[in-house]
This record gives C-alpha cells, structure tokens and sequence, in this order.
C-alpha cells in the first residue's frame, strides 16, 4: 500500500535535491492519518509570492498527490523579474509533485512501523 512517513519523505526530498536543481528550503511535516498514522506533508515556500504550496497523497493506498496553494495575506504585485522567479519556482514545485507520484508507485510501507518515529518527530517539531 502506499503510505508515504515522514521519514520516507525526507529521504526522497533529499534525493531530489541530489538529482534536481532547487528545493533548498522545502520541508516535510508531520502529518495525522488515519488512525494517527504520519503520512508526512510536502511544504513547498513561494518567495516570489508570500505564500506556500502544500503536497500530500490524495489519499492512503493511492499513488497520487495533491497540491494545495496557501492563503495569502494581501494581493501580490510583482516585477517581471519577480514572475520569473514565481515561475521558476512552481516549476520546482512541479517536478517535486512528478517525483513524489513517480516514487509512491509500488512503494510498499507499514504505517504501524512508524508510530515510534511519528512521536519522535514530533517531540522535533514542537519549538524549545
């Protein structure tokens, strides 16, 4: 089934860094699934736009992924050279998405394994 943790998530991050050009600031968080499972969210910052684009699995068993924009606080006015950089990182955003659903094809993952990293990661996440 395809369960992506968050700790898959980060190991597949980082070989998309190795093999693609940008992402430095994406990040993955943990995530609640069914029965509190960490199925793990893509957060993708947008400098050029004051905002983020969220990825996460459609849906537990499903190979596909969905990206949801953030709200942004006021209307972005923007340079050409400001578009282009908007642009250059959607397109970022996009093969990051193309990997994802590429790597969660036949992925095989027990959500039961990760329930000792997800209280981990967690513990991680909260601020100190």
């Amino acid at each position: 089934m395809p369960f992506r943790s968050k700790k898959t998530l980060e190991s597949w991050l980082d070989e998309f860094r190795t093999t693609r050009e940008g992402g430095a600031l994406i990040a993955v968080a943990v995530q609640d699934g069914t029965g509190g499972a960490d199925t793990g969210l893509v957060i993708v910052p947008l400098r050029n736009d004051g905002t983020e684009i969220y990825m996460q699995p459609v849906a537990l068993g499903d190979p596909r992924w969905s990206i949801s924009f953030g709200p942004r606080s006021e209307e972005s006015q923007l340079t050409p050279a400001e578009l282009h950089g908007l642009a250059a990182e959607l397109l970022v955003a996009a093969s990051l998405c193309d990997f994802l659903q590429e790597k969660s094809l036949g992925h095989e993952e027990d959500p039961d394994e990760h329930d000792g990293d997800q209280e981990q990661a967690e513990a991680q996440d909260v601020p100190g």
